[in-house]
Order: C-alpha cells, then structure tokens, then sequence
C-alpha cells in the first residue's frame, strides 16, 4: 500500500468519523461555557419580565400538527418539522404532529384550553426552545430559543408600550445601548397596498416581499413583486412610497439639529403625516395611523420613544398578526433581535371567539452571538466552575477530603473534589486548567492540627487556617477577588 493512499484512507477516515459526531446541521452542543452565557442571559430577561408582572408558562415541544398549520403564512408552514405517524401508520408517510414553530401559537391553544382558570389580563413569559426547517445562517439555527412575552386580553395600546419598554429593559441590562424598535402596523400596511393597486388576494405576496426591503433592496423587491404576480404599475407605485420616506430622515434631521431625541421625535411625526396621506379614506388604515401615534403617546410617558422608530416597509412575514407589528434592530447584524406585534384574532381560531392579545420575542441565540462578538459578559462568567478544588492527599485521606467537601458546600460555596490520589503537582494542574481559583489541601501536617491548607491559584501563595474557618476564609478571598 503506497504513502499516498494510507494518508487518503486516514483523511477519508477523520471525515467519517467528524460526520458521525457532528450534531444535525443547523442544531448545536452546548459546551459549559456556552451553557452558562445562554444561563446568564435567560436569567436577566426573566428578572426583567417579572418586574413588569409576568408570569412563566411552559409548553410541549411537540403540538398537533392541525394546531400549527395555517397560522404563520406560505412560508412559516413550509418551515415547520412535520413528526410522521408511527407504528402501523408509518406506511402512509403522512404526518400528525409537528415540532413547535414558535411559542405564540401554543400561547393561543393554552388560553383557548384553560380560559376559565386564567386572568382578565394574561401576562406571560414563555423561554423555550423550537424548530424550524430554515436554512442555518450567521446567527440562524433551526433549534434556537425564543423569549416571549405577552399580554391576552386588553385592546388597549398601552399593551404595546409595556412591551416596548419590557424589551427595551431587558437588552439594557444585559448591556446593549445602540438598539432600534421599529414599529408599523399591519392595517396602515394593507391600507398603503391597497392605494397603491395591489389587489387585496396579493396583499399577503406583497407583504413578504416588502419585507425583505432591508435585505435585497428595491430592485430585488421590484423582480419579487413580479414572479409573485403583482402588476408592475402597482409595484412601482409602492416602492415609490417607500423609497420616498428615506428622505424625511435627513429633513427630520435638519429640523431637530443634534438633539436624538427631537430628531426621533421629528422624524416619526414626518412619518405618521406621510401614512395620513397615504392611506386617505381607508377607515382601518385611518385607525391604525391613530393607534400608532397612541402607542408613540404612551412609548413617550414610559420614557422609550427615542428608542422606537415608526418604520413604514416593515411587514413581518407572519399572517396571524393584526395589529401593531414591532421588530428590535442592532447595526451590523443580519436580521433582528426580536420582534413580534398584535394578534386578535389568533385565539379566536381555538376558541370561536376573538382574544385580543399581543406579544414579542427576543432571540436567545442572536443575543448570545453579538454579546459574545462584543465581548459583553460579565469577567470571569464561563472560567469559574467551582469556587474552590479539594484535593487528595493519599488513599487514606479520602473519607477526610469527602467530609470537608460537604463541608464547603453546606456554606454555600462550589466545590469540586478531585476524584483520586495522585501528585499535588497534577491536582494543581487541573485546577488551574478549569480555572478554580481556590484549591483546599488536607495533608498529614494539616489533619493532625485540625487545619486546611489554601491555595491560590492565581499568586500561588498558600497559608492554613483552622478547619472550621476554612469556608469563611475562602468566601472573603473570593470577595476580595471581584471587589476593587
């Protein structure tokens, strides 16, 4: 066997055995460190979303697949992972349920199921995985969390500032200051198509068009409006209103002067007398320019309006939304952060008559992925596993190391045990290795005096201390480590 062909047969090999390991594509292995950022961040959000007086609620991952189908549009339903039937009814290769699309639609099956146990108002948090057959991307998973917050059962646009501020809440404590929430609604939307001369049948078409507005410009819009069967009169006609709005920005600036919150406040006041135009006689595109300069009203008293931007070319793609849509922006990032918006007549589709209700999501792995890109986690968050390692001196000394492991640990401190008798050296190694900045040792000389022995690991100094006190000491040395 030649060279050449051992090192082809040992390269086919790694290749197998890398396919054999990796996780499905789009899908992940979280690793410790990942663990605790994706921790950390649902930690903050939920102490953020109980302060407005959310309650948790939790779901199945899998739903029938009546209950999802139909709900999110032409392209949401051929995003959703079909479960075929199984046992005898495999066969038929037919499908009867579904991985969870999103949490919004088993939201409405809940309310629909437990309506007389639940609230006038349903304020719930809802942090779960789910599912969708996308294709991966930079940020973009086809296993990812979602972090849902909403509220079912009031029209009242106050709804919509509290989520606002919510949102706006949570991405500022976890250290995110350059953010925009967009908002628009959908019947200002069908209004502008509908004067535009979009026939109402291709109001859903043009929508998810639009909404790639960002993401492939006019010209790609214009061609997507064309293969979707949308007259090109009434296309042009529309792009038209849209690229127009791109200069009220450098009026509303010129008009404000330096001052961002007067610029954002001119800018959407430039906005909302350009819908009044567009949508004219249209009675629900009339409302729904009202109800956004209501929500701007009550966004302004919750002290969030310089954050939120009335955008008139965002769609969101999802056909369950009724209302006010919203969507969160950071700059350098494909795609959003979170959105979401009102759905009054989702419920109605379980229960036979409407809810209102309205809600929003942020994206747990988009979070992760700029705060870690940001380098915006705490210090020392993902390095520090346990508090302090004990060690073991020697195979008589292991039932003295277990009980002072219980001992730290009934002060509250993280303690890990190194599991065998071996060199001191290589114990020190392996705490150093995990980055455990505190090692515990119980020698002959320290089991005799009733001591233990502290090791640091960044200065490697080490001094003994009463037993009794050993756990006291250790809490002070980690205080002195995080406190300047």
């Amino acid at each position: 066997m030649s060279g050449e062909f051992r090192k082809v047969t040992a390269s086919t090999r790694r290749l197998m055995s890398s396919a054999k390991t990796q996780p499905a594509r789009g899908m992940r292995d979280f690793l410790p460190a990942d663990v605790r950022k994706r921790e950390y961040v649902i930690g903050v959000i939920k102490e953020v979303y109980e302060r407005y007086g959310f309650e948790p609620l939790e779901t199945p991952a899998v739903e029938n697949i009546d209950t999802l189908m139909g709900k999110y549009g032409e392209e949401g339903n051929q995003l959703i992972f079909k479960i075929l039937k199984r046992g005898e009814h495999e066969k038929t290769g037919e499908a009867d349920l579904a991985l969870r699309y999103d949490l919004t639609v088993p939201l409405a099956r809940v309310v629909a199921q437990y309506q007389n146990e639940l609230p006038k108002f349903f304020k719930r948090y809802q942090i779960q995985p789910v599912w969708r057959a996308d294709r991966p991307a930079r940020g973009r998973f086809r296993e990812f969390y979602q972090c849902d917050v909403d509220v079912l059962g009031s029209r009242s646009m106050v709804v919509e500032a509290e989520l606002i501020a919510a949102a706006s809440d949570a991405l500022r404590a976890l250290g995110f200051n350059d953010f925009v929430v967009r908002l628009n609604h959908r019947q200002v939307l069908a209004a502008v198509l509908s004067n535009a001369g979009v026939m109402v049948e291709k109001h859903d078409d043009a929508l998810i068009a639009l909404d790639k507005l960002d993401k492939i410009g006019p010209e790609g819009v214009e061609k997507e409006f064309a293969e979707r069967g949308i007259e090109e009169s009434a296309g042009k006609r529309l792009l038209g209103f849209f690229t127009a709005l791109s200069s009220l920005e450098h009026a509303a600036e010129i008009a404000a002067g330096e001052d961002p919150i007067m610029k954002r406040a001119a800018l959407n006041n430039a906005i909302l007398g350009r819908l009044v135009e567009a949508v004219g006689g249209h009675e629900a595109g009339a409302r729904g320019v009202y109800e956004l300069q209501s929500i701007m009203a009550f966004a302004a008293a919750s002290g969030v309006a310089s954050r939120t931007k009335i955008d008139p070319s965002l769609a969101r793609g999802l056909s369950y939304y009724t209302g006010a849509i919203l969507e969160i922006s950071v700059p350098d990032l494909a795609g959003s952060l979170g959105g979401g918006g009102r759905y009054d007549n989702l419920v109605g589709m379980f229960l036979g008559r409407d809810i209102p209700a309205c809600g929003f999501s942020l994206g747990l792995e988009r979070i992760i992925v700029v705060m870690s890109e940001g380098e915006m986690f705490p210090v020392g968050l993902v390095s520090t596993p346990a508090d302090v390692m004990v060690t073991i001196w020697n195979e008589d000394s292991v039932g003295e190391s277990l009980a002072l492991t219980t001992e730290l640990r009934g002060h509250g401190l993280r303690v890990d045990l190194y599991p065998e008798a071996d060199k001191m050296g290589k114990q020190f190694k392996y705490a150093s290795a995990r980055g455990i900045p505190f090692v515990a040792i119980i020698g002959e000389d320290e089991r005799a005096r009733g001591e233990v022995a502290i090791k640091d690991m960044q200065s490697g100094a080490q001094r003994s201390t009463k037993r009794t006190e050993a756990a006291s000491e250790i809490r002070e040395a980690l205080r002195l480590r995080v406190t300047p």
